[in-house]
């Protein structure tokens, strides 16, 4: 029996050679189905501009894109037009005194007068506006910047190392992100130990030959993925030295957060 697509096709079978031998005939009748076949090779715009009878691109795809709701190609190039950011225009930096980002830091739970020993405020310009943020600098010269409606860095990015005391410690206790490090000081989990502030987990790698020189290392690191990992890739690389602190802070994502619900709960 003929299957079904070979019917189709107008494929009809034909005996050949007595009762018993069968074989089939490909196109043995007329068809009776129009078919779509040109007898030219190409791709589905060569389809296109055969329906359409056009021979342009822009008119090929437009036909493509109605059919299949597929994006026209102007529509992408008139994405790729979209001015991004370049960088930062005219940075200034000055004491932290904006009441905004003083309020900022207080319902983050932290003291201003806290942040403003080791924190600046940034003025700075994208695409001819004027911006201003808390900056903390790291060791590279860059910042990182907070404010309530955002949150970037001025490169070049890099680890901080804070020294509290004014000489070495021999212990060193490590954050994530400058804000953990200012919660830290609110709560006084640190007193004279010296820190080193990661500005991201992706920095870790750089905070190695700073460890390498202490005795104790005390994680205070999210307690996310990332976090986790962190704390395992330092374990390995510096064993018993490592003491993972994040326990104060169990049932939140970070010391802040614990910080701030903490202070909300008083």
């Amino acid at each position: 029996m003929l299957s079904t697509e070979s019917r189709m096709r107008g494929d009809m079978q034909v005996r050949f050679g007595g009762r018993y031998g069968k074989t089939y005939c490909r196109k043995a009748v007329r068809r009776s189905v129009p078919s779509l076949r040109l007898g030219k090779g190409g791709d589905i715009f060569h389809l296109a501009g055969e329906l359409t009878g056009s021979t342009g691109f822009m008119e090929q795809l437009e036909f493509l894109s109605g059919k299949s709701g597929i994006l026209p190609l102007r529509h992408l190039q008139e994405r790729k037009k979209i001015p991004r950011v370049s960088g930062f225009e005219d940075v200034k930096v000055t004491e932290l005194s904006h009441e905004s980002l003083k309020g900022y830091l207080k319902e983050r739970g932290i003291d201003p007068a806290i942040a403003g020993r080791f924190c600046k405020e940034v003025a700075y310009g994208i695409r001819g506006k004027r911006y201003f943020a808390i900056g903390f600098m790291n060791r590279s010269g860059g910042y990182e910047l907070r404010n309530p409606m955002f949150k970037g860095c001025i490169s070049p990015k890099d680890i901080s190392c804070v020294s509290l005391s004014g000489k070495k410690q021999d212990t060193c206790c490590v954050f994530e992100g400058f804000v953990d490090f200012l919660s830290a000081l609110v709560l006084r989990t640190v007193a004279d130990e010296d820190c080193l502030v990661l500005n991201s987990v992706s920095n870790l790698e750089r905070s190695y030959a700073v460890l390498e020189g202490y005795g104790k290392i005390r994680c205070f690191l999210d307690r996310d993925g990332a976090g986790i990992t962190a704390l395992e890739t330092l374990n390995i690389h510096f064993g018993n030295k490592v003491t993972d602190c994040s326990g104060l802070y169990d049932g939140f994502k970070d010391l802040n957060e614990y910080l701030t619900k903490t202070k909300e709960n008083k």
